[in-house]
């Protein structure tokens, strides 16, 4: 099985840093789960001997499932910066949703699981624990992901309309930077702005403006490790009114502010 490799923004935060602490693999899903999955993530790092580390990320609008030694969990969207220490040695295996693509399996709006996480067994019963045993009794990925695969296989969900129709939508918002609104969205869809929120409250879980922002500071996240000729231009460009309102922004879901992200990223001399 070949790993996948990156083809957007992934939020993960100081990536230089993070590519020495833990290895992280990602695997396409089979044709019959790509109506629901983006793909499968594996992260596994040995840090025995070493300090913890503070991993951070700033979330896509997805679901996980994770599978964790005694804490396989579901994991609604994030709307904060998702951090993470990790201590001694440990794997886990991820599966990440498309946009939309939960909730035929949680078959409850994902807005309720926002911020929030709820254990695996709470929505698949005993099997998600035999689950979460062999999967992280493997030593070779690709059998890690055949579990996991075979696991939701098992449980394909009716096909439902809306779950492409929010795929799209969000392609839609990632593909074209000049969606930094949400009546830009519904012109560019041919959707009410009142559909919209319906369908991103039902199916992602947070607003289409929260979508919109989301994608455009991960993009801002990856633009500032190269060179930046001018902070109001890039603001502009990424649908701020202003500088400041950008700033303030990126530092609320980053943690510092613009510039002092891109010197702890930046080229090394």
């Amino acid at each position: 099985m070949e790993p996948l490799q990156p083809t957007g923004p992934d939020g993960i935060l100081n990536p230089r840093e993070s590519q020495a602490k833990f290895r992280l693999s990602r695997y396409a899903p089979a044709e019959d789960l790509r109506p629901f999955v983006l793909r499968y993530w594996i992260v596994e790092w040995d840090l025995r001997g070493q300090p913890p580390h503070l991993q951070e990320l700033v979330p896509q609008p997805c679901v996980n499932l994770v599978f964790e030694k005694g804490d396989s969990r579901i994991y609604g969207v994030s709307t904060a910066r998702f951090s993470r220490l990790l201590a001694d040695r440990g794997r886990v295996l991820g599966v990440k949703f498309r946009p939309g693509g939960s909730f035929p399996f949680l078959r409850t709006p994902v807005a309720t699981l926002t911020d929030r996480s709820m254990a695996a067994r709470d929505l698949f019963g005993p099997e998600a624990e035999m689950l979460e045993a062999a999967i992280l009794a493997q030593t070779d990925d690709g059998e890690m992901v055949r579990l996991a695969e075979d696991f939701l296989c098992r449980r394909l969900p009716e096909p439902d309309e809306n779950v492409e129709t929010v795929s799209r939508i969000v392609d839609a918002i990632v593909a074209d930077r000049e969606i930094t609104r949400v009546a830009d969205l519904a012109e560019r869809v041919g959707l009410s702005e009142r559909t919209l929120q319906r369908l991103f409250h039902r199916y992602v879980g947070v607003s289409p403006k929260w979508v919109i922002r989301r994608y455009r500071l991960l993009e801002a996240t990856q633009r500032v490790a190269g060179v930046v000729e001018s902070w109001s231009r890039m603001a502009l460009d990424l649908g701020y009114f202003d500088q400041a309102h950008f700033i303030n922004d990126f530092r609320s879901v980053v943690g510092v502010p613009p510039t002092e992200y891109a010197r702890r990223i930046g080229p090394t001399s």
